[in-house]
């Protein structure tokens, strides 16, 4: 098995959402904001090659919307989907399977898009996957809460499922996948999945938003964006201490800096241990 680091492009968004309740003066120490109070951030997906397996550990924005759309994100970096994919020597149509953590639109948008320059009609980027995503999550989705429901674009989400391609995870949770298991967390949005990888001597955990960066490891430091963020609080703890205990390489998505890292107990509680790019442990 290989892993490959996709890089789907950076952006920004308001550093207070991004934390919380959270001071400014605490969270700029790791995560500095621009004049606008906007922070960058990475949009890092991970291709697990197995066999004649290939699978994409979500996929990013996109480019379905329009530009008043983007400009409240300021898309930049050199990374780009299919710019990734053909450096790691891929073709969209290899993907096999399209695994989804959750279909906010910042990690399916990807996923879908539109044929040419017809803005009515819609095609899945990846024509021969599998495109993966759990029951309670798609139901969330796809009949979203007013909070989330500018997270939950119909564009990037029913195309799946009009094509045929859609896929449920089984309602145990049990990964269909012998690559992976997963870890379910419901205080960002209702049953995100987070793929737990056995690779090598090493666990590696795809912390999507439970764990957006190594600025949001103190348990206090909950997104705004969070649906539940005491729920949020409790599987933050639960989880750095099992990370903790196990030395788990806990993957970014989000995290503009630092690609994974390894955290320790201390008297303050689980803290950072160090943070290293994924290809020492490749």
């Amino acid at each position: 098995m290989k892993l490959h680091i996709i890089d789907t492009g950076k952006f920004k968004l308001d550093g207070g959402a991004m934390f919380g309740v959270v001071p400014k003066s605490l969270w700029s120490r790791t995560n500095p904001a621009d004049e606008n109070n906007l922070c960058t951030w990475s949009m890092r997906c991970l291709l697990i090659e197995d066999g004649d397996q290939l699978i994409l550990i979500d996929n990013g924005i996109g480019n379905k919307q329009d530009a008043k759309f983007f400009s409240h994100y300021y898309l930049h970096g050199e990374g780009s989907l299919d710019g990734s994919l053909e450096k790691a020597g891929f073709h969209r149509n290899d993907i096999t399977d399209m695994f989804l953590t959750h279909l906010h639109f910042d990690h399916c948008g990807g996923g879908v898009d539109y044929v040419g320059e017809n803005k009515e009609q819609l095609e899945l980027h990846f024509p021969n996957a599998k495109y993966w995503s759990n029951q309670e999550h798609w139901v969330w989705a796809t009949q979203p809460n007013a909070r989330e429901k500018a997270s939950f674009l119909k564009e990037n989400i029913l195309p799946m499922q009009e094509s045929g391609h859609l896929h449920f995870v089984p309602n145990n949770g049990k990964s269909p996948f012998s690559q992976f298991d997963i870890i379910t967390a419901d205080g960002h949005t209702d049953k995100q999945m987070l793929p737990k990888i056995k690779y090598k001597e090493h666990t590696i955990v795809f912390m999507a938003d439970l764990l957006p960066s190594v600025g949001h490891l103190p348990l206090p430091y909950v997104m705004g964006y969070d649906t539940r963020p005491l729920l949020t609080l409790k599987e933050k703890e639960e989880f750095l201490n099992e990370a903790a205990d196990h030395n788990y390489v806990l993957f970014l998505e989000h995290d503009s800096v630092n690609e994974c890292c390894t955290v320790k107990h201390t008297e303050k509680g689980v803290r950072l241990d160090r943070t290293f790019p994924l290809k020492e442990i490749l």
